[in-house]
């Protein structure tokens, strides 16, 4: 791991069968012969060729041939072969992928909910024929107004960071915009990164560098070599292994032990991030883990911190932090490709919240310039 600048695959038997006389007569004949004339002939001889040969008994050049069977066992039957059977170059098949269970609906702040509020609906492509994404929505506490709700099976999804030339900063990175065409054929959805730096006020590590400095206590979003992703605080929930690939931080923990971190502020315009005008509502994001790991996403257009909070302890939370706000940084995307193995694309992409300023296009554009996480299938 180093640390740079943020700056810089025979004869046929049946003839000789009808006349055994005639045979008979002339072998008996030409046997005579031929010992009468070996009698009066040296015991050595000179061929045609000039060569010396020796004379005796001759030799059978035409051999039977040899069997490479083995030979018979007492029972009269050949032996068994020990000879293992061949085996298969075939990969075996891989294991089918198990989805955690659906989400159960969430309880609505309001007192008169209205339709189909808190009620799941699977979201973008499907994973080994099971949806890997729900989204709902619920008004946000104390206000009308809607607030979108991602839920993201981390059995079917592998998380993927993808750096910026401004969050972090210049590269090269390996994974920047725009998503390619290899990745985009397993692409899910898609959600914006944190803050930049040093307003994150914590650590940013990828692709074997560390490019800011971990925070001890900082909320990270932590990504392992499998694809697997975790949010949690660095030091005490988790901490750098050789299986660490991406850290991400952003400010502290807002969710800690499924409730809201003490002494939160709804007025608050600075400590939880700078807000546009110094107003306190604004377009506000939240990742959080629930107890079975799997991840929320929580985005609404006119959210304080308090309100943020709620939401993502609704969703069911036990672990969440924030991430960017303000309306041109803040987005979730699904993919729904028509064929399985098809490529998403911003003609088949779809926002949670439909009046989120960036969208389907966002990440497929070489000009984004801001880190974003990429949730595709396994």
């Amino acid at each position: 791991m180093t640390t740079i600048s943020p700056h810089p695959l025979g004869p046929r038997p049946g003839r000789a069968a009808r006349l055994p006389g005639l045979v008979g007569v002339l072998g008996t004949g030409l046997l005579l012969a031929a010992c009468s004339s070996a009698a009066s002939t040296s015991p050595r001889s000179t061929s045609s060729l000039g060569s010396t040969t020796a004379t005796g008994p001759p030799t059978n050049t035409h051999l039977p041939p040899t069997s490479t069977e083995a030979p018979p066992t007492s029972s009269g039957k050949p032996p068994t072969s020990t000879e293992p059977p061949p085996t298969s170059t075939k990969p075996p098949p891989s294991p089918a992928l198990v989805p955690l269970p659906e989400p159960a609906p969430l309880q609505p702040f309001a007192a008169n909910p209205l339709r189909g509020e808190g009620m799941w609906q699977p979201a973008g492509r499907l994973v080994d024929g099971h949806p890997a994404v729900y989204e709902t929505m619920l008004q946000q506490p104390g206000s009308s107004i809607e607030a979108g709700i991602a839920w993201m099976d981390t059995r079917l999804l592998r998380a993927q960071l993808y750096s910026g030339s401004r969050g972090p900063g210049p590269g090269p990175w390996k994974f920047t915009a725009p998503i390619l065409p290899a990745a985009a054929r397993k692409l899910v959805a898609v959600f914006n990164g944190g803050f930049q730096f040093p307003s994150a006020e914590g650590g940013y590590y990828s692709e074997g560098r560390l490019y800011y400095p971990l925070r001890a206590g900082g909320a990270s979003l932590v990504i392992y070599r499998n694809g697997n992703v975790t949010v949690g605080q660095w030091g005490r929930d988790v901490t750098m292994t050789p299986q660490v690939v991406s850290v991400r931080q952003n400010l502290t923990l807002l969710v800690d032990g499924g409730q809201p971190v003490p002494v939160l502020n709804p007025n608050d315009t600075y400590a939880w991030g700078s807000s546009l005008g110094g107003i306190p509502n604004q377009w506000r994001v939240g990742l959080g883990e629930r107890a079975d790991g799997s991840l929320v996403f929580v985005a609404g257009p006119s959210l304080e911190i308090t309100q943020l909070a709620a939401l993502l302890v609704r969703a069911g939370s036990v672990r969440a932090m924030t991430l960017d706000m303000n309306p041109e940084w803040t987005v979730f995307v699904t993919y729904d490709p028509q064929t399985p193995g098809g490529l998403a694309s911003p003609s088949n992409g779809r926002r949670l919240v439909a009046s989120m300023a960036q969208g389907p296009y966002t990440f497929f554009e070489a000009s984004w310039s801001r880190d974003f996480i990429t949730m595709s299938a396994r």
